[in-house]
């Protein structure tokens, strides 16, 4: 397995914690939820982050990196559930929170090193996402 990322292309997105605004994009862009494994290092951190900002799904076959469309990324572990067994998934596959938050944070980081403006969530937080997915446009990136 390798880091994950579920990526949709939107016109506007939010998240909050608690209430409060934590990150929003508006404009054509974006979102990015971000889960990782126990094998990521930053070195898959930075080719996904690569893959995602390069990515032509926008308007007119162009990328984040072609427009400086904004991104909004957050960090999910659900994305490695498995659910193969039973009715409750479980978390096995995806990293503890101590390996996967200074990953996520890599892939931010290795975004905005590419010139991207990106907003974030808060890792490990309780966060409420909303978005218009445009098209809809919704991608299953692995590094």
């Amino acid at each position: 397995m390798t880091m994950r990322a579920v990526v949709q292309r939107v016109t506007r997105a939010a998240v909050t914690v608690d209430g409060r605004a934590a990150g929003s994009i508006t404009g054509y862009g974006l979102v990015v939820l971000v889960g990782v494994t126990h094998s990521d290092t930053e070195q898959v951190a930075a080719a996904l982050a690569r893959k995602t900002y390069q990515l032509r799904i926008l308007p007119g076959e162009k990328s984040c990196a072609d427009t400086g469309a904004p991104l909004l990324v957050i960090s999910q572990f659900t994305l490695y559930a498995d659910t193969r067994k039973g009715r409750r998934p479980t978390w096995l596959a995806a990293a503890p929170g101590p390996l996967a938050e200074p990953l996520v944070g890599s892939f931010v980081a290795a975004l905005r090193a590419l010139g991207a403006h990106v907003e974030t969530g808060v890792f490990g937080a309780h966060m409420q996402v909303s978005l218009v997915n445009d098209g809809p446009v919704t991608l299953i990136l692995e590094a």
